[in-house]
């Protein structure tokens, strides 16, 4: 039986469910408080010396960081496939999905987080900056797109990356413009997908 290390609310740890989904994989889920700091105790420092969340335990294997988890679910279970069969395909993949971790979930994170405060304490300068951000990456990926259903031919682990905070765009103040002719309908398509639906977003 897989088992999941997670936290409900994680970006990352979310990105890996949708997979764990796409596959119809069963598997045990596994808590780990982030707010009572549960990832620094030594028994979850043994699985992942980072202290991050998701860890994932297939049979004796131990995997962190949810992009490798990803691609090791791919291809421990093939299908359905969520990488490409050719290189150069799979490269585009993996650089999508890194400009979604490095440039969108983490500006998406910094909104949510002024959001949350009392509105006295939160800094608008700061909310507006980041929101400008998460709509230049829209921007690209509109035209990535362009004449496409999915970043990358079918499905891949690149759309599933932008999942967890693309579906929060209208709790994150951030509407897709006029000008976006192509993500809205992207996003539809994910969020209609049986596998997103799984996180409640």
């Amino acid at each position: 039986m897989i088992k999941l290390y997670d936290y409900p609310d994680c970006p990352f740890s979310q990105k890996v469910r949708v997979v764990l989904a796409e596959k119809d994989l069963e598997y045990e889920r596994v808590l780990v408080d982030l707010r009572k700091g549960e990832q620094k105790t030594p028994e979850f420092l043994k699985l992942n010396p980072y202290g991050k969340v998701p860890v994932l335990i297939d049979e004796d294997v131990v995997i962190y960081d949810s992009t490798v988890i990803n691609e090791y679910l791919n291809e421990e279970y093939p299908n359905p496939p969520l990488m490409p069969e050719d290189s150069a395909g799979r490269a585009r993949v993996r650089l999508l999905e890194d400009f979604a971790d490095n440039s969108f979930t983490p500006p998406a994170g910094l909104v949510l987080t002024e959001l949350n405060k009392p509105e006295a304490e939160r800094d608008g300068e700061r909310v507006r900056r980041y929101q400008g951000d998460l709509l230049r990456v829209l921007g690209r990926l509109d035209v990535i797109l362009e004449g496409r259903e999915f970043l990358v031919a079918d499905l891949t682990l690149a759309d599933i990356a932008f999942v967890p905070r693309v579906l929060l765009l209208p709790q994150l103040g951030v509407e897709t413009e006029p000008r976006l002719r192509n993500v809205p309908a992207w996003i539809a398509r994910l969020r209609a997908r049986p596998s997103v639906q799984v996180l409640g977003l």
